[in-house]
């Protein structure tokens, strides 16, 4: 649930942050912007990829693992 919540806001700010690059903006605010996107891409491919390495372990074990 709070992986989802989190997933969610970096969608969010990934998109918030698009948007501002599509205004006008001093070339020290794109690249302040630019730069934040950039964390934001990360973070999510990190917390997409952990959560695909989670459910893939989960799946290895078997139904009866996740009980104990």
């Amino acid at each position: 649930m709070i992986d989802d919540q989190l997933a969610r806001a970096h969608r969010n700010n990934i998109r918030r942050y698009r948007h501002l690059l599509q205004t006008s903006l001093t070339e020290f605010e794109r690249q302040f912007v630019e730069r934040r996107l950039n964390e934001e891409q990360s973070k999510l491919e990190i917390l997409l990829g952990s959560l695909s390495c989670e459910a893939h372990r989960d799946r290895s074990r078997g139904p009866d693992s996740r009980s104990a």
